[in-house]
């Protein structure tokens, strides 16, 4: 066997395109295989010139040609005048080989070269095919973790809540989520389904409030043709398209009282008449129900049937509202700012901690959803890298319960951050007065942008007295 050339401009360009093959497969998502014969086969035809060039892999199937069949059971490279054959390894075992041919000779050099070249990409390919395996892993195992993704925080409640979860969706029992708004109902109520062996079987969503009755027992049910006005073609349930799956019926403390029987009767015997239609058609499907309505209230309102609440409430599952977990308002706040950076296209490094003061210190009444909503708007209305109090919306820099005079309700002195709006109000004032009330001089005495300066403003509620300060300074 020829020794290797002593060819380092060769060499380096081995490994520089070996390298981009590895990068390509992250960037392009095409499979290893593709892209490393791609680029061993760009490398070799700027190495040695041949009429036909090609990557034989065993694992592929590739047809081949003789002179690979031999060198692969004489385990060892073959070379002849017009045709050369370089084995490829993997962890020591044959993976394949590269062959070359053409009508003129190859030289020992042509031969000292591919040699170098299997040698490289032997480990190239071993450790690309290697990084495949890890990803594919890596995705099976983000989808079995998704509870984790969808479902942030660090909190103990939200650890027995994830724990509860994993426990409940490994039956097929109906399950009855119960919270606040925006607390997230609809994610567990994914988690629950993407967790159990129904997970391959659709996820089917209606919102009970979101419909007139007539349309939302059609869209439950389905109906025949002609059943009413507008049923123009029969059209198949929400229940009956599941087909294996989960249901999941947001806002069911909405539902009109006359449907609740029909579906306690779905329940009962898991079959459904379409409306308009007399065949039983049988269902297979999980239900899974959420509500920020207290049923057991509402039963005795006589708003929701008490057999279909005891129906439901097999298993009960709660999401805790945001003002309950607060060491978990900071991780979303930073997750959701990351987010709608990349969203919008801005460079956001983080929060300021006067802003994290007031996100830590809200009562989140809208809970996760309002969080993600205020973050939102302040990568969108912001003007710096850092999330800044004046991006938040207006009603987090307000003291909680604060009466209309400004003052705090039922305290004797003034918050730590009414101290600090104060000092703003007398800085912004100041900057005015020295500007002659032009608002870009007054930003730029203030070492600010002046949009900052127009928000700053605004949330202060200094509008009004900036503009009669101005006419009077005019006058």
């Amino acid at each position: 066997m020829p020794e290797t050339v002593d060819n380092v401009p060769a060499m380096l360009r081995i490994c520089a395109l070996l390298q981009s093959a590895r990068e390509l497969y992250g960037a392009r998502g095409t499979p290893t295989e593709h892209v490393f014969k791609e680029h061993v086969l760009a490398l070799i035809s700027d190495l040695v010139t041949a009429d036909r060039s090609a990557i034989y892999l065993i694992e592929s199937g590739d047809s081949t040609p003789e002179i690979v069949h031999e060198a692969v059971i004489l385990k060892r490279p073959l070379f002849t005048p017009g045709e050369m054959a370089v084995l490829l390894f993997v962890r020591d075992e044959i993976a394949g080989a590269i062959y070359l041919c053409r009508a003129e000779p190859f030289s020992e050099s042509d031969f000292g070269l591919i040699t170098a070249v299997s040698q490289i990409a032997s480990i190239a390919i071993e450790n690309s095919f290697h990084l495949e395996r890890l990803l594919s892993e890596v995705a099976q195992l983000k989808e079995e973790l998704g509870i984790e993704d969808e479902l942030r925080g660090g909190s103990h409640l939200m650890s027995e809540l994830r724990n509860r979860i994993t426990r409940v969706a490994q039956s097929d029992a109906t399950v009855l989520i119960t919270g606040e708004s925006g607390t997230g109902k609809e994610l567990v109520a994914r988690a629950v389904h993407r967790n159990s062996h129904r997970a391959a079987k659709p996820f089917v969503a209606i919102n009970c409030a979101a419909l007139a009755e007539q349309l939302l027992e059609s869209e439950l049910f389905g109906h025949e043709k002609g059943s009413f006005t507008g049923a123009a073609a029969q059209k198949r349930g929400k229940l009956e398209s599941a087909a294996g799956g989960t249901v999941f019926l947001d806002e069911i403390g909405e539902m009109p009282i006359q449907l609740q029987a029909k579906l306690l009767r779905v329940l009962q015997q898991r079959v459904v008449e379409r409306v308009g239609g007399l065949q039983a058609i049988k269902l297979d499907f999980r239900l899974v129900a959420a509500t920020n309505r207290n049923l057991e209230e509402s039963v005795r309102q006589g708003r929701f049937r008490q057999d279909l609440f005891y129906r439901l409430n097999v298993i009960a599952l709660q999401t805790p509202a945001l003002r309950e977990r607060p060491e978990d308002i900071m991780p979303l706040a930073r997750h959701f700012a990351a987010h709608f950076a990349v969203k919008c296209g801005r460079q956001i490094s983080g929060i300021s901690p006067q802003a994290a003061a007031l996100l830590r210190n809200f009562d989140w009444p809208g809970n996760v959803r309002e969080l993600e909503n205020a973050i939102e708007r302040a990568v969108v209305m912001g003007s710096s890298e850092m999330i800044l109090p004046e991006d938040l919306p207006e009603a987090l820099s307000e003291p909680q319960g604060a009466s209309e005079n400004g003052g705090s309700a039922g305290s004797g002195g003034g918050s730590l951050q009414d101290t600090v709006n104060s000092a703003k109000r007398m800085a912004v004032q100041r900057a005015y007065d020295q500007a002659g009330y032009d608002h870009g001089e007054a930003a730029r005495l203030l070492g600010v942008h002046p949009n900052y300066l127009y928000r700053l403003v605004k949330n202060l509620r200094l509008e009004t007295e900036m503009k009669k300060a101005a006419r009077s300074a005019v006058l």
